[in-house]
């Protein structure tokens, strides 16, 4: 609890206008994107590091739990104040702090949207590589926690290839930085590393050097359609096999297709079993000569229709119909669960097949979405939870799919996290051992356990 004295200490560090505690006001931070919800006790704005700083030092005095929160994107409930308590919410520092192509950084603070950074960052020529499908509204701190990935990572990486270094707060209130404005440090031991994908259980991120590269020549988009689903799956193992490495490749089925055609209508192929969305880019001579090369692989694999955007309105319809298969899922049914399995690319067929059969086994619809060229894979489940007995069978058929991936070589998560969503599947891909060493981190680094409590540590 906060009593109203450890209130009046919260509001001296952050004025009252920046405290909220009314019941109607914390409803809007109990929840993210997945499925569970749990009041805050009070929710606090700061606006710089010291607050941030004084916030923490005040929770650790009281032994209070601390949640971060950025725009509530998460899927997986890591942001959700399981234990209550506070909850530290960023959006008031989103500054994007400096912006040097010269040495190929910016430094940003937490709160800031993406998809800003991106655009404050084109006129120079430059981008930042991770673009999570909630650009537009996920913040970097967010995308920090959950080292959030997104389409263009299969050749460039996710956000933990992209941090340079940070600021963060500790539990007790210490700052402490990690790396450096360099491309190059390998001073010590990578802490900034340790810290993104730690969902906020270690310290809260309160600035990033996060490094930025040229903006590419030229960019070539294609869509591909297929009959067969094992076709399209069987084109991205053979492509990425043949040793070319496209900027994004992501899969949609027949189903996912269709529910956003129903909604969008953007002329999307209603018969196709499968689509490819295909993406390269480089330098005009070498898109040509790649994309021959896709191509060839395409037709080898029975593509049905292959079709290049011809201007860059083509390319932003088609990547429109991507970005749009979330929201057109959720209009499906009362819920949507989306999950985030990653298995070797070579394994993506025979994971597709699976999950289909799984689905249908347990009587339920199933659209799978992928960012295929990096084997991670969006089973999504439209579904109504308060139907007890369907979604009993979602969850017999999630704890499958999860058994499914680790069976073929995978993991549980390519982007989203673990959060409250998949902590009882962490057994499936790491031994009690490999568990105790992050236990015994966490308690190293927040011996109280007040940072983001019930979590996956």
């Amino acid at each position: 609890m906060i009593t109203d004295s450890i209130k009046q200490e919260f509001i001296a560090i952050v004025t009252e206008k920046r405290y909220l505690d009314r019941q109607e006001e914390l409803t809007c931070y109990a929840y993210d994107a997945f499925l569970v919800e749990a009041m805050p006790h009070a929710v606090i704005f700061p606006e710089t590091t010291d607050e941030v700083s004084q916030i923490l030092k005040v929770a650790s005095s009281h032994n209070i739990p601390v949640t971060a929160r950025g725009a509530g994107t998460s899927v997986c409930g890591a942001p959700v104040p399981i234990l209550h308590g506070i909850v530290v919410c960023f959006s008031k520092m989103d500054k994007i702090i400096e912006v040097n192509t010269r040495d190929r950084y910016v430094i940003v603070q937490p709160g800031v949207i993406n998809a800003d950074v991106q655009k404050a960052l084109q006129p120079f020529g430059f981008f930042y590589p991770p673009d999570p499908g909630s650009i537009n509204t996920s913040t970097i701190g967010g995308n920090i926690a959950q080292n959030a990935g997104g389409p263009r990572c299969l050749k460039y990486g996710v956000t933990m290839d992209y941090i340079l270094g940070m600021e963060a707060v500790l539990a007790d209130g210490k700052i402490v930085q990690f790396g450096s404005r360099n491309v190059k440090d390998v001073t010590g031991y990578k802490m900034a590393a340790l810290f993104c994908g730690s969902e906020g259980t270690l310290g809260l991120v309160t600035q990033a050097i996060l490094k930025v590269v040229p903006l590419p020549e030229t960019t070539k988009t294609l869509m591909v359609n297929f009959n067969d689903l094992d076709d399209t799956a069987n084109a991205v193992s053979d492509i990425i096999g043949s040793g070319i490495l496209p900027a994004a490749m992501e899969l949609m089925d027949k189903f996912t297709l269709n529910a956003i055609e129903d909604s969008a209508g953007l002329g999307l192929d209603r018969e196709a079993a499968g689509s490819l969305l295909i993406e390269i880019d480089g330098t005009a001579e070498a898109c040509e000569k790649e994309m021959g090369r896709i191509v060839e692989r395409l037709k080898a694999n029975n593509a049905a229709r292959i079709q290049e955007a011809t201007s860059q309105a083509e390319q932003a319809q088609i990547w429109t119909a991507r970005r749009s298969a979330y929201g057109v899922f959720a209009r499906l049914a009362p819920n949507l669960i989306s999950e985030d399995v990653t298995v070797p690319v070579s394994q993506v067929p025979e994971m597709i097949r699976r999950i289909v059969k799984i689905a249908k086994n347990h009587g339920l619809k199933v659209g799978v979405l992928a960012h295929a060229g990096d084997g991670n894979m969006h089973p999504m489940i439209p579904a109504d939870k308060g139907n007890k007995e369907e979604w009993a069978r979602v969850e017999q058929a999630f704890d499958e799919i999860f058994e499914a991936a680790a069976d073929l070589g995978g993991t549980l998560s390519g982007e989203h996290g673990i959060g409250l969503a998949k902590v009882k599947y962490l057994p499936l891909v790491m031994n009690q051992d490999s568990i105790n060493l992050m236990t015994r981190i966490k308690q190293a680094i927040d011996p109280q356990g007040i940072l983001n409590p019930g979590k996956f540590v």
